[in-house]
């Protein structure tokens, strides 16, 4: 006996309703956007990272408008190279200690805050001391040999020179500063180009010993740099530079500009690229 003979009613078929196409693809469009945040925070802090530089203190292999990407791995992990300075583990992890030369990032004494980005001079053991404005390492000089003038013209970047340097106009008629240049190789083999371009107090030092798991660090611009020359106590400086502190070392310059572009004008964005810097490598 049927249903229909029961006289009831057949049960009508009930479809599958349908998903909700707005609900599913917001969905996974925030799955997305977590996924790319994910990777995005795991490259940077274990990889490599974007860096600018802000200052003169590098000049001449960096200034102000360059931007480099900085690898992490190099040095190993803490908390300092971490985003935001998370404290995932206590100390380093897979440490190493910089080579002498290297350009490297980290957080500046006493706040252990502020990304700064010098050259490795000094490690666990050496003897540092300036006198007369070269370096004396483990008790011998460094050699400081003089070369071709860096012409390095005015912009919203770079808008002036530092004092007693010459300013110039060029062929083209734009301003420009001409800073007495040099080159210096550290005992390892390493060269590169220093700015010194007067006679300046930390010219001539004490000598420093620097401990374990410390570093001597001098900015390039040797005549415009607060570094390990300078104590911390008397608030002119950085000191010694904890090794616990490393964010990573700076690998290769992706980009530079000398600050006179208008965002508004796409145009000006290629006239304001300094095109010979990029692709520079440390």
């Amino acid at each position: 006996m049927t249903d229909t003979d029961n006289g009831l009613a057949p049960k009508p078929l009930t479809e599958p309703s349908a998903p909700k196409k707005g609900k599913s693809e917001t969905r996974e469009f925030v799955v997305f956007l977590v996924k790319l945040v994910a990777i995005v925070t795991i490259f940077r802090s274990f990889i490599i990272a974007p860096f600018n530089i802000p200052t003169e203190s590098m000049i001449p292999r960096l200034i102000v408008g360059d931007y480099l990407f900085v690898a992490k791995w190099p040095y190993g992990y803490s908390k300092y190279s971490m985003p935001f300075s998370l404290p995932l583990s206590p100390g380093r992890i897979f440490a190493s200690t910089p080579k002498r030369g290297d350009v490297a990032v980290f957080k500046a004494p006493p706040t252990n805050e502020v990304d700064y980005i010098k050259r490795v001079i000094g490690i666990a053991g050496d003897r540092v001391q300036m006198k007369a404005g070269q370096i004396i390492l483990n008790g011998k000089a460094i050699p400081k040999r003089r070369i071709a003038d860096l012409l390095l013209p005015l912009s919203p970047n770079t808008a002036q020179c530092f004092p007693t340097t010459r300013v110039e106009k060029g062929s083209d008629g734009y301003l420009r500063c001409r800073y007495p240049r040099f080159v210096e190789t550290l005992p390892n083999g390493k060269s590169y180009e220093v700015l010194d371009t007067m006679e300046i107090e930390r010219d001539t030092t004490e000598e420093f010993v620097v401990p374990k798991g410390q570093l001597f660090m001098m900015g390039d611009n040797r005549d415009n740099s607060q570094d390990s020359r300078f104590s911390v106590e008397l608030s002119a400086g950085i000191g010694l530079v904890p090794e616990e502190n490393l964010v990573g070392r700076a690998v290769i310059s992706v980009f530079s500009t000398d600050g006179s572009a208008n965002w508004l004008l796409p145009w000006t964005w290629f006239s304001a690229a300094r095109w010979s810097r990029i692709g520079e490598s440390f």
